[in-house]
């Protein structure tokens, strides 16, 4: 259970510290003044989403198997293709 928590801290300060996390937010700083009030929410929304994309992406690495994320992965697709099915 420990070092489950462990490894969730772990991947959140890794999202967090990633090159690409760190480069939009260096680029949003460095550009902010020149951004429209709709270019910076924008940026600010894309900086979010690829933030918590990230983040949810690699506490799931942390929290679940190889065979876990294959077999996840899997039924995804199977329900993907239900529901395209459907339609």
């Amino acid at each position: 259970m420990i070092s489950t928590a462990i490894a969730i801290q772990d991947a959140c300060g890794n999202a967090v510290i990633d090159f690409s996390t760190l480069f939009k937010a260096k680029q949003i700083g460095s550009h902010s003044e020149t951004m429209t009030e709709d270019e910076f929410a924008e940026a600010m929304f894309e900086y979010s989403a690829h933030l918590a994309s990230l983040t949810a992406t690699l506490v799931t690495s942390a929290c679940l198997t190889k065979s876990q994320m294959d077999e996840m992965i899997n039924t995804i697709k199977e329900m993907d293709e239900l529901g395209k099915e459907a339609l």
